[in-house]
């Protein structure tokens, strides 16, 4: 998709989750209208879901797609990356990243971003994976970004 293209329809879709998360008050039903609308919306979207911290362990949280991953392997993949390194990844190709985890093996690239709480802290993670190689840019990075800030605003 070209970035204009795909910029602007990221601003129309946080338009459209400003209204339908206002109000709320739990953040488990934001993740779950968040993974839906961003799933149908983006043809290249395979998996959209949540990874939440519990107890030390990434959780599967929220998500749309085939069947995840219950509970992520500590310290290993993408996700984890994430938790450690406190900033969104873009993985082109997830058979070149070190100790990925494969869910589905239909998934070929993917991005991560950090799900922070009101006080800022990594509570989760935001994963969407691509059946196709190198599908996610700066674009979504920026998009989906502030799209998470909905969740704890």
């Amino acid at each position: 998709m070209e970035k204009e293209k795909k910029r602007k329809r990221y601003l129309r879709i946080y338009t459209q989750l400003l209204e339908l998360l206002e109000p709320h008050d739990n953040p488990v039903a934001a993740m779950a209208t968040i993974v839906s609308v961003l799933h149908y919306k983006f043809d290249y979207y395979f998996w959209t879901g949540f990874y939440l911290l519990q107890d030390g362990e990434l959780i599967v949280g929220p998500y749309q797609g085939p069947v995840a991953c219950i509970k992520l392997k500590s310290d290993s993949g993408v996700c984890w990356a994430i938790v450690n390194q406190k900033e969104t990844i873009i993985v082109p190709d997830v058979h070149q990243f070190p100790g990925h985890i494969a869910c589905d093996s239909r998934s070929n690239s993917e991005i991560v971003v950090p799900l922070k709480s009101k006080e800022g802290d990594i509570i989760g993670v935001l994963d969407v994976d691509s059946k196709d190689l190198d599908s996610f840019d700066e674009t979504d990075n920026d998009g989906l970004e502030k799209i998470l800030q909905l969740i704890y605003k």
